[in-house]
């Protein structure tokens, strides 16, 4: 069927625009016509299709390459391998009273985009700018929920921190966009490996005497929040999570505003779901959203709009006293250590 245009376009701007303007993904949550544990067990089956194959895995052969006290901190630098060829660093915080009995809450702590990677979450503040970045965000999460009584590990993204290669790898080029289309050459997608990594690290979390297995959680803001949401909902040994700053539309942030990269997606995805259904596929477990009222990189009605869907999900699932949100009265960053340390208190 010819379909009529009542005017000519050769933007490719208006096309996506006009492409998604009134767009419903397959399998966005609809309370009023889903039955939650169908649409949670066809959704979990379709988002882990998406996803790809994770990586053959390997030992991991983890290593302390060192351990200091920083205050009343044990602060080391762990290295595992998460595939044949790729290892990750990252930074394990835990306080020096903390007992290796196998007792102790333990947190992933995933870093958003930039140029810092784990350092800046690990509160780390070799530099001027680094710690500049830190109190830009509020980003020491790492180091703060350790203070807090809790072993917390934070490891650098592929393509970030240590694993990014050279401060401007491809001069004029998103090294992001860069490895999304390497990826999608050979079908692997640099989120799911980031992913995979995660749940690395709850296998090398499983292995500290000092963690019970059963109380892993996950947090992180921006590119860590969409970290933390596509982790969680696809490893199901993280038992809470608090995804800061980035459960909005797609719609708004990456049609509207195009505040998006490579690391951030896989092929098809908003064809099927949403943020908040991804986000969605937590429930039942604990979940805390974390909003900026000024936040600018995901504006706060967006973000709000993110969370209704999410409590859409959480009541179907029977579940809404879970769903937990801060919304505080600063950017984009965290807000702070009382509310995430009451709820992963609550919960593991």
């Amino acid at each position: 069927m010819k379909i009529p245009m009542t005017r000519r376009n050769f933007s490719m701007q208006a096309y996506w625009d006009n492409q998604v303007e009134s767009w419903t993904p397959k399998l966005h949550f609809d309370q009023q016509t889903m039955d939650w544990e169908s649409w949670h067990r066809t959704a979990r089956t379709k988002y882990m299709e998406l996803l790809g194959d994770f990586p053959a895995p390997v030992p991991l052969d983890a290593e302390v390459e060192s351990s200091v006290e920083d205050g009343d901190l044990i602060r080391e630098r762990v290295v595992f391998n998460s595939e044949p060829y790729m290892s990750v660093p990252c930074q394990v915080l835990r306080p020096k009273t903390m007992a290796a009995d196998g007792s102790n809450a333990a947190l992933i702590c995933s870093h958003g985009h930039g140029l810092y990677g784990k350092d800046a979450v690990a509160g780390i503040r070799a530099t001027a700018d680094l710690s500049a970045n830190i109190d830009t965000h509020n980003y020491d999460y790492g180091l703060q929920m350790a203070k807090a009584g809790y072993l917390t590990i934070s490891p650098d993204l592929r393509g970030f921190g240590e694993r990014r290669d050279g401060r401007d790898p491809f001069p004029g080029r998103d090294p992001c966009n860069v490895n999304y289309l390497r990826g999608t050459m050979l079908n692997r997608w640099p989120l799911t490996l980031n992913i995979w990594d995660m749940k690395c690290c709850v296998d090398y979390l499983e292995s500290r005497l000092e963690v019970d297995p059963k109380r892993i959680g996950m947090m992180g803001l921006s590119q860590g929040g969409t970290m933390t949401a596509w982790t969680v909902a696809a490893e199901p040994r993280i038992a809470a999570a608090d995804i800061m700053g980035y459960i909005n539309p797609w719609k708004a942030f990456a049609f509207d505003r195009i505040n998006f990269c490579g690391s951030q997606i896989v092929p098809g995805i908003y064809a099927w779901f949403d943020t908040d259904d991804i986000a969605g596929l937590i429930a039942p477990r604990p979940l805390l959203l974390d909003m900026g009222i000024y936040d600018d990189c995901f504006f706060i009605h967006d973000l709000r709009k993110g969370y209704e869907g999410v409590k859409r999900i959480y009541e179907a699932a029977d579940a809404a006293d879970r769903l937990w949100k801060q919304i505080h009265p600063s950017g984009h960053g965290w807000g702070g250590v009382e509310e995430a340390a009451k709820f992963f208190g609550t919960y593991l």
